[in-house]
Parts: C-alpha cells; sequence; structure tokens
C-alpha cells in the first residue's frame, strides 16, 4: 500500500477528516477530532504512527521489529511507527489501521459517539 491508498483508506471510514496541524509533511487523520493516524508525507520509506493497545504494540513490535517500533514523537506505550510493504500483507496494515481507528472510536466522550452514530 503506497500513501495515496492509505490516504483513500483512511478517509473512507466514518468521521473522519485530514489535516496538517503541526507543519506541512505531517498528515493527520483525525475521527470525531481525535487522532487515530499520522504520517511524514514525504518520508521514504512512507510510515505511518497508529494508536495500538499496549500489550499487542510489544506483541507486534516483537513479531515484526524491522517494520513495527515505538511510535516516533508519540506515547511509546500507545503508539507504534508502522513501515508498510515490508514484512506483512496490506491485509495486515489494513488491520492496523482499522485497530487505531476502532481504539479512538472507542474512547470518544458519550457526547462524541452520539455525534458519531447520528453520521
Amino acid at each position: 500500500m503506497n500513501i495515496e491508498q492509505f490516504r483513500i483508506y483512511c478517509l473512507s471510514k466514518k468521521g473522519v477528516t485530514e489535516s496538517f496541524p503541526f507543519d506541512e509533511k505531517t498528515l493527520v487523520f483525525k475521527v470525531m477530532g481525535k487522532v487515530f493516524a499520522l504520517c511524514g508525507i514525504e518520508r521514504q520509506p512512507f510510515a505511518v504512527n497508529l494508536k495500538c493497545n499496549p500489550e499487542r504494540s510489544i506483541e507486534l513490535r516483537e513479531m515484526y521489529e524491522q517494520s513495527i517500533m515505538e511510535g516516533f514523537h508519540m506515547n511509546k506505550k500507545h503508539w507504534n511507527t508502522v513501515v508498510p510493504n515490508t514484512s506483512f500483507s496490506d491485509d495486515f496494515f489494513v488491520e492496523l489501521i482499522d485497530h487505531s481507528y476502532e481504539l479512538v472510536v472507542n474512547g470518544l466522550t458519550k457526547k462524541l459517539k452520539i455525534e458519531f452514530k447520528n453520521l
């Protein structure tokens, strides 16, 4: 999966917006205003920061140590930096994106969950 395919997939999800809140090189995807994915658009190779369950983060980093690392400039307990197109399939990468998205959606406030449901 390349960066444009990643972008299109993220934007296809309910309640998602994209922006450049930090600088003109860091693309951020939010669901209901909460970050679930970000990537440097000029970085080679393409890499993405995704939220992850802390226990699963450890397992993934051990299993895919060349492709999944502690989140760069993020809380290392809850975020991974993922380099797609390396040691796993696009389908698995999509699962990681979905996991990040679902963690954020599940953590929304009651008010935001109602707004999300009504989209």
